[in-house]
């Protein structure tokens, strides 16, 4: 897994977000630069779906309130617009990608973290999208408390 560099990272508010508010609807789409390394989010009311690319390697989250409260739910494209011969190569690149992105996702929106500090301890699910239903599927990956590297910067 690559570390967080928060000099790499560039974070867009799109009109009706703030870096505190809304809870919901708040929406993440993560895009990287495969040539710079550099890291792109964007938060909206929607998913930016003007920054996804052909390759399909984004990250795309949101809040999610039931009855028991919030949860964090991420999808991510295995499959992508490719052959599913690259399908096992795509799902490993995500796993192994995936916690730089939950990192950049609760780095990129500290402020509102910070607010709202109960969501740092919330479950994210992230559904793995694929054809394959190998490959199709949908895992806990922890909370924002595991991703905070501000945290880990002060220790």
């Amino acid at each position: 897994m690559s570390k967080l560099d928060p000099k790499k990272l560039s974070v867009d508010f799109r009109r009706g977000v703030t870096p505190i508010s809304p809870i919901i609807p708040r929406h993440y789409t993560l895009t990287h630069s495969d040539i710079t390394a550099e890291l792109f989010l964007t938060i909206g009311l929607k998913y930016a779906y003007d920054k996804i690319n052909a390759m399909r390697d984004e990250v795309l989250g949101r809040w999610v309130k039931t009855k028991k409260g919030y949860y964090f739910l991420v999808h991510l494209y295995v499959d992508g617009k490719f052959n599913p011969i690259t399908t096992p190569i795509r799902n490993s690149i995500f796993i192994r990608e995936l916690p730089l992105a939950l990192e950049a996702i609760r780095y990129g929106d500290n402020k509102f973290f910070t607010t709202h500090s109960e969501l740092n301890n919330v479950p994210i699910l992230v559904y793995f999208n694929s054809t394959s239903p190998h490959f199709n599927r949908v895992e806990y990956w922890g909370t924002f408390s595991n991703y905070n590297i501000l945290r880990n910067l002060v220790q």
